[in-house]
Parts: C-alpha cells; structure tokens; sequence
C-alpha cells in the first residue's frame, strides 16, 4: 500500500491511490504534474515514494486547495503549487522551468472538501450561497447564471451535463421560482418539480447540482482541452492517468484515449497493414475501479475510474 507522508487532511480521502502509484511511477525520479491538487492526498503518496532529486509540481484552481499546497511546499523542496486550470498546463510547466515530464495526473470533478464545505455552495445538504464555483474569482456563480438565464439554457444544462429526464420541468420551475440565492432553495424547486422516487436512494437534485456545476466550471471544455496539452507535456515513455467520476467525464476521457492509442482510419486502397500503423501511445491500464476493502472504507469512491496510457517514442516505440 502506498505511504501517506505525515500531514495528510482527514477530511479528504484521494481515491485509487495506490493504483495511482503503481501505474504512474516507473521509477523514483523524474518530473511528476498532479494537475488536481484538491488536498494533496495523491501528491503526498506519490512524494513518498519519489527519491530526493524528482519534483511534483501541483495544480488546482481553487485558492483553498492552493493554500493548502504552499503548507506542504514550505515542507518538502520537491514540490511546489501553482494556481491555474488545465487548459493553462503548458504555461504553468513552462513558467516553473520544468522539462521532460515523466507522468501527470487529473483527478477530475469535485473534492469532498468543496463538497462539504457549505460556504463553496456545491451541496444541496446544506444552506449556502448558491455558488459552484471551483476558484471563487472566475466567473459567474451558480445564482447569477441561474438567475438571469432563460428556459431553454437551463433545460439543455441539465440535459447535456446531466441526462436529467425532467430537464424542461425543472427549469420551468427554476423560473417560476426566481431569484434564487441559496442552495437549499435551489434544492427544494427541483424537489417539488420531479416526481416522488424518480431517484430511488438519492436526492432529486443529485443530477441538477452536477450539470450546472459542470457547466459554471466549463469542466467538460476544461478536459478536453486539458486532455491535449497534458499529452503535449509528457516525455516519450511518460505516462497520463486520469480519474472520473460520471459518465460524461470517463467517455471523454476513453474517446481521446483511444484517439491516441489506436491507428488512424486509413482509406482501403491503401495498402498499409494495420499492424504497420503507428500510434500515439499504449494503454497501460484501465478501466480500473475501487477495490471492495476500498469502497468500504472510503464510499464516495464507487463511481471512480482509472485510466492510464504511455507516450510512444518519436518512432512509434514505446
């Protein structure tokens, strides 16, 4: 089992830790990017078992997790923070003078601590401002888009984002509504506008909160984008490993894996054997799910999947 440096948050459990470990790391040195830092869960596993001339540096747009960083930077020499999104990567790995990155990690979607944090305003369990937004100082929050915004855009939210059935009737009820300003408001429309065990087991406002926090964030633009320049940075031989929580994060993630790992569609009159084709990179693992022992001490992780590839060389090897 991977070690946990000293220091690490009770309140956040990173998922699939160990399985990070094993497939990111080849070796105890080299550049590492955790590109979700959160509370640092998986960075502190990973410079346990890093030796003392590798480097970790971390990413995350939220100013709490950040400030959690600079505490384990002020620590540990081999690791520094920097506040940004995915889509800014290529500018933060060059702007720290780092080179030839041997692995990067995405851990994607919401932290248990945003979570469970009421001020941040992602959870309809408690009454907070209706906020969402992953770094405070970006952008509309949940309230101010939700409040000016028509029907038909909030129907298509929680559509896309969310493969809600009752898209159109929430949203006509989020109108019928307005202004809203707190989460628990937010949760007790979409309450009364579904029907009774739509959700057997879950909150009817499960998916609603999901798709306008995917969309405050542009979380799937972030990825998509994010996705490519991580590839970019990465080494020949290097690896990316990517954690999601929903469907519409792991197929994004399995369609630009695939686009990397497989050849490209070639017209039949040309003759290139298939086995000739060369290709970006090799799957390394996935998808990999929590284990039992894993789930029953940590719940919140069975939606969790791993997926993980390898960089090719120039030449097509690996």
């Amino acid at each position: 089992m991977a070690r946990l440096a000293q220091g690490e948050p009770l309140e956040h459990i990173p998922v699939l830790l160990d399985e990070v470990v094993k497939y990111l790391l080849q070796s105890g040195a080299g550049t590492y990017v955790d590109a979700t830092f959160g509370r640092g869960g998986h960075s502190r596993a990973l410079l346990a078992s890093l030796d003392d001339t590798a480097r970790l540096i971390a990413i995350d747009r939220d100013p709490d997790a950040v400030a959690q960083g600079l505490q384990l930077a002020a620590c540990d020499a081999r690791f520094q923070i920097v506040r940004g999104r995915f889509s800014q990567m290529a500018e933060i790995v060059t702007q720290v003078g780092a080179t030839a990155v041997q692995g990067i990690l995405m851990d994607l979607g919401v932290s248990s601590p945003q979570l469970d944090h009421a001020r941040r305003g992602f959870s309809f369990r408690f009454s907070a401002p209706l906020d969402m937004r992953m770094d405070p100082d970006e952008g509309a929050s949940a309230a101010q888009w939700l409040n000016i915004a028509d029907e038909q855009d909030i129907a298509r939210v929680l559509k896309t984002y969310a493969d809600e059935r009752y898209a159109k009737r929430i949203a006509r009820a989020i109108l019928a509504a307005r202004p809203l300003e707190t989460t628990d408001q937010l949760a007790e429309v979409v309450a009364a506008a579904v029907p009774h065990r739509s959700m057997p087991g879950k909150h009817p406002a499960t998916k609603t909160f999901q798709a306008i926090r995917i969309y405050i964030n542009q979380e799937v633009q972030e990825l998509a984008e994010g996705l490519k320049v991580a590839f970019h940075q990465l080494a020949a031989g290097g690896r990316l490993a990517v954690i999601s929580f929903h469907s519409i994060e792991d197929r994004a993630v399995k369609h630009a894996f695939r686009g990397l790992t497989r050849p490209p569609s070639m017209p039949r009159r040309i003759p290139i054997p298939h086995a000739q084709m060369l290709t970006l990179a090799s799957d390394i693992a996935g998808p990999v799910r929590p284990s039992p022992r894993e789930l029953a001490l940590n719940p919140r992780a069975r939606s969790a999947t791993l997926r993980v590839i390898e960089k090719r060389g120039v030449n097509g090897q690996g």
